[in-house]
């Protein structure tokens, strides 16, 4: 799904940033977009990305209760489905696990693995109260973007693959990606998100994404 475009197409928060931002400096960049756009590889390691409106994207996510090799190696093809999709971020009910569990990379970048964050039970316990309006996509809607208004930082409580906890605050860049991710784990759409004069605009997309993969689906 990726956030930020120039003169490209909306790219999915699970996509590539146009625009490479990370760590607590999200401050938007004045630097030409890039070209890449997300892709759908199809299968990767297993996985699939899950299209809107597939039910599984509202469907209520189980704590992780065990920590073992198997979420460790869902982890891991969760980074291979997202670098695949060009993407920089993905939580586990896309691809139609729906555990609390998610992945991103800022960078994203698999060569960069020392920017990879995995989160497992993240709840958020502080944002802040100013907010930044800028383009969001997902994979789960290929094809088209939209504004979306998120908190400019957000402290982070979780626990990494261990079952350690750790509290994490991330801003501007990488807490738009975490927040994007977040919501899926919550069965929430960066869609839903959108103010109504953007949701008009989206609804032509949304309605040939139900014609494609419905009937049946969670709108």
């Amino acid at each position: 799904h990726t956030l930020v475009h120039g003169s490209g197409a909306p790219r999915a928060v699970a996509a590539r940033p146009l625009r490479p931002r990370c760590a607590a400096a999200l401050d938007v960049s004045t630097e030409p977009a890039a070209t890449a756009e997300e892709v759908d590889p199809g299968e990767v390691a297993g996985l699939r990305v899950l299209k809107y409106p597939h039910p599984q994207l509202r469907a209520p996510n189980a704590e992780v209760s065990t920590f073992d090799d198997e979420l460790r190696d869902l982890s891991r093809r969760m980074f291979r489905m997202m670098y695949a999709s060009k993407g920089v971020g993905l939580a586990a009910p896309q691809v139609g696990v729906n555990k609390r569990l998610l992945v991103f990379n800022p960078e994203g970048d698999e060569r960069k693995m020392s920017a990879e964050c995995v989160l497992v039970n993240p709840t958020i316990v502080e944002r802040a109260e100013g907010t930044e309006l800028d383009d969001e996509g997902c994979l789960s809607f290929p094809g088209f973007g939209a504004k979306v208004t998120r908190a400019k930082w957000v402290k982070v409580k979780a626990l990494n693959l261990k079952g350690k906890p750790f509290t994490k605050k991330y801003a501007g860049w990488e807490a738009r990606i975490f927040q994007h991710e977040y919501d899926h784990l919550d069965g929430t759409l960066y869609v839903d998100r959108l103010d109504a004069g953007e949701r008009s605009a989206v609804q032509p997309e949304l309605d040939r994404l139900v014609a494609l993969h419905g009937p049946g689906g969670a709108l």
